[in-house]
């Protein structure tokens, strides 16, 4: 069952997903996003495809497990964790290898679950990491939706956020509108509003005179993949953002669980950028077309955000400092 996000904020639908098809469907439509909520419901895809199989060894069963999980990878391109999760439930299956069908196929669902239930607790001690960088009454920025929607629980970037209200924090969070699916403005701004934050919508523009002004202590964001030097993909707009706070000097944190983390991409040179549809710049949010009729649109839904821009990288295993290829290889062995 997911919220649809594509909905929001003006109506609150529940949906419940029965077949593979479907989460395929909400993945690309947005309905489910944020890189942890994409692996979830990638895992839970993956069960959902072979649950109702008539496959009568483990081996025939494994066959179609490939198809599921080839189908379910094109959903999207960007978000490691939709990669990370598939391959992971593959793991599982073949951990089970010459069981019984039925078995196997339980082992599945058994592992989605853990995928969901070790999400929140991340996302949490991630919270915990980041909350330990920052003072009482800062001002926060983040871009598009790093939080609790995005994932099983808390967030990422609205992790410590989440944790410093229920701790008298008193932040006050300037929440870009992320052009141009708006996900700053419909979705963080809803879900902590929901919440009791002080959250304040600013159009993508305005993020350097708040900046200038003094009213913004920290930039928090999350991510969709970082590569094994730290260089970071997330949504289009963020490498904007970093350069601005580098020029006044304001730390620039980047919130990643480990699953994030592609040590196999050597820099975000290699990370694939998600080209979308031109409707969601020129018509989605408007009444009537607001761009001439067969204007060129270039539409990419991420851009790269060097590491040499990233003051820290917080993880659910601690902080990463530059030199990042040395910071995340050493998170990544340490038990949490």
């Amino acid at each position: 069952m997911i919220l649809d996000q594509s909905l929001l904020p003006g109506e609150t639908v529940y949906l419940r997903l029965r077949e593979q098809s479907e989460i395929w469907e909400a993945i690309y439509q947005l309905r489910v996003r944020g890189a942890p909520a994409i692996g979830i419901a990638a895992a839970y895809g993956a069960y959902l495809g072979i649950r109702d199989s008539k496959a009568t060894t483990w081996k025939e069963l494994a066959a179609e497990f490939t198809d599921v999980k080839k189908y379910l990878a094109s959903a999207r391109p960007t978000a490691v964790n939709l990669f990370w999760a598939l391959d992971r439930m593959e793991a599982r299956l073949n951990a089970a290898k010459g069981a019984p069908p039925v078995e196997a196929k339980a082992a599945l669902k058994a592992e989605a679950e853990s995928i969901r239930e070790e999400d929140e607790k991340v996302c949490r001690c991630i919270g915990e990491h980041s909350l330990s960088l920052l003072k009482k009454g800062w001002g926060l920025l983040t871009h598009c939706n790093a939080g609790a929607l995005g994932t099983s629980g808390y967030g990422t970037a609205t992790a410590p956020m989440y944790l410093g209200a229920e701790r008298g924090y008193g932040f006050h969070v300037f929440s870009d509108e992320t052009r141009p699916l708006l996900q700053g403005a419909r979705l963080t701004a809803w879900e902590l509003s929901q919440a009791g934050i002080d959250v304040t919508v600013i159009c993508d523009n305005m993020a350097s005179i708040v900046m200038k002004q003094g009213r913004v202590q920290a930039v928090l964001v999350g991510c969709d993949r970082v590569a094994a030097n730290g260089d970071t993909a997330n949504k289009i707009g963020t490498s904007g953002v970093a350069i601005i706070a580098r020029h006044y000097g304001i730390p620039f944190y980047v919130h990643a669980p480990l699953s994030s983390v592609d040590f196999k991409c050597p820099t975000g040179e290699q990370i694939p950028i998600e080209q979308r549809a031109e409707e969601e710049v020129t018509e989605k949010w408007y009444a009537r077309r607001m761009a001439p009729a067969g204007v060129k649109v270039y539409n990419p839904a991420f851009d790269v955000t060097v590491g040499s821009l990233i003051t820290a990288i917080v993880t659910e295993n601690g902080i990463a400092y530059p030199p990042f290829t040395k910071s995340l290889a050493r998170l990544a062995e340490s038990p949490r």
